[in-house]
């Protein structure tokens, strides 16, 4: 999870994981919007798409 603080006052907002999120800060009325840089990926080891998807039938196959 991650803080969310204003991007003015620095007001702690909330807490949380996001995609994009809008949000006005109550103490100092500023329009924060926030995106995610990116998202991370379905398996820390992938770098790049070959990998990620050997991963992905790995995982579905995985009955343990």
């Amino acid at each position: 999870m991650q803080e969310i603080r204003c991007g003015n006052c620095h007001k702690k907002l909330g807490v949380g994981t996001f995609q994009q999120l809008n949000m006005k800060c109550p103490r100092c009325k500023t329009m924060n919007n926030l995106r995610a840089t990116s998202t991370p990926p379905a398996c820390p080891s992938a770098s790049n798409l070959k990998d990620a998807q050997e991963c992905q039938i790995t995982k579905s196959t995985d009955h343990r």
